[in-house]
């Protein structure tokens, strides 16, 4: 059938409208596709609510729309948005922003300031699955693998690594992962094996890898569940998990905004290598008093910066990497606790500090979180997400108990795909 794309939804596709027979009205969602386009496409899955279409050809292009820079685009899963000028993704990213918290109920919305950098070569981190001496992500909208020969959006640093590990053994390796430095000075390898890889083998395999890629600085073996395997396989975010053997340095020095922190094997840390200055400044600049407190701290990116501008900050991380990062980061008079947020705001008798930033992950804060932060009435919370849905829904509950939303920034830490991270202020 032929479709007129009207606009850009999360997730990746476009959304149309049948115009003929029964199903007229109906909504159809288009992968690779801008809106206002025409094009043809064949509706491969109908439900009640919608229809999902395969893209054909688009006769009507456009003015935004290019070629793709990777080979792989549209049988990859990591990437959506290569086909559309880098103008035209922050334009979608905004309108999907927009919509997203007006249809939770957010009106009166603040100008979305739009923070964004190079949109190649940025991402710090990758993880892939190896399959028979190969390498690859998983295919679109699957977990089959697909073997692959570049990256654009990888760190040049982290492709060369990939293709100097395809020359060496690596049976046994079930998924690996590349981290390196923002100036791409030192590499950290984390295996994922399937069963137990020595230390032997692993010192055996940096060594080669060195010899080809001088960066490799340290390298950890994870033991990997063979439940987990391929239910990532895209450049994600890392892995928790057993650290059973290192080699070389156990930690990856990160300098970021003025301080260095120590990235160990499993603990989290921001992607985009580009934008992790800027994010740090929206998320703390301005922001000073007695105490404040850094829920979901990971190894403290933001930590570190409160720490400057507050008597106290208590940073809480529950992840085993993340959280011996944060706590070699804190020295009194701050603290690093071991919790979750949840855990943590069911203390009783907190003494309420002046500012307090969340970082959850995709799922959000969620009702309990929400209402015990209402309940704290601190005069300030920063919000950085990385869902709109879940950012709109726990920001409808801010919102409806008293606060005003002061700020809002999407801040561009994933070029290329549909993913976007917001920053959000808000006071009381």
């Amino acid at each position: 059938m032929k479709l007129r794309i009207d606009k850009a939804i999360y997730g990746g596709n476009g959304l149309a409208r049948m115009t003929e027979g029964e199903q007229a009205g109906k909504a159809v969602f288009v992968p690779f596709v801008l809106p206002g386009e025409v094009v043809e496409a064949h509706v491969r899955a109908s439900k009640k609510g919608f229809a999902e279409a395969a893209l054909l050809s688009v006769p009507e292009p456009s003015q935004d729309r290019i070629e793709a820079r990777c080979k792989h685009f549209t049988f990859c899963g990591g990437c959506q948005y290569q086909h559309a000028t880098y103008d035209a993704q922050l334009a979608m990213k905004r309108g999907i922003l927009e919509e997203t918290m007006q249809r939770a109920g957010v009106r009166d919305l603040p100008t979305i300031q739009v923070h964004a950098a190079e949109p190649w070569g940025y991402r710090n981190r990758i993880r892939l699955r190896v399959e028979a001496n190969r390498i690859g992500y998983n295919r679109r909208a699957s977990h089959a693998f697909l073997p692959v020969e570049e990256c654009p959006i990888a760190a040049p640093l982290l492709w060369q690594a990939v293709q100097a590990l395809t020359e060496l053994p690596l049976e046994g390796v079930a998924e690996v992962e590349f981290f390196t430095d923002a100036h791409e000075s030192k590499l950290q390898l984390t295996v994922l094996a399937e069963k137990h890889l020595s230390q032997k083998r692993l010192t055996r395999l940096c060594e080669m890898l060195q010899q080809r890629i001088p960066q490799l600085a340290g390298a950890s073996v994870v033991q990997a569940d063979p439940r987990q395997r391929g239910h990532r396989g895209q450049p994600d975010e890392s892995v928790e998990g057993h650290v059973a053997a290192h080699w070389g340095e156990a930690s990856l020095p990160y300098l970021a905004s003025g301080q260095t922190y120590r990235v160990q094997a499993g603990g989290f840390f921001q992607v985009n290598r580009f934008l992790i200055d800027t994010m740090v400044r929206i998320v703390t600049a301005n922001h000073s008093g007695e105490r404040a407190w850094d829920l979901y701290a990971g190894a403290g990116l933001f930590t570190a910066a409160l720490m400057k501008n507050f008597a106290q900050v208590t940073a809480v991380e529950i992840g085993e990497a993340s959280f011996r990062e944060l706590a070699a980061l804190t020295t009194p008079p701050h603290r690093a606790m071991r919790a979750t947020t949840a855990e943590f705001l069911k203390r009783g008798k907190l003494e309420a500090p002046d500012l307090i930033v969340v970082d959850p992950p995709r799922a959000g804060l969620g009702t309990e979180v929400v209402e015990r932060l209402i309940a704290i009435s601190v005069p300030r919370i920063v919000s950085v997400s990385c869902d709109p849905a879940t950012f709109s829904r726990d920001a409808a509950g801010l919102l409806q108990s008293g606060y005003t939303l002061a700020e809002l920034h999407l801040v561009d830490m994933f070029p290329q795909t549909f993913h976007l991270e917001t920053v959000a202020v808000f006071t009381r």
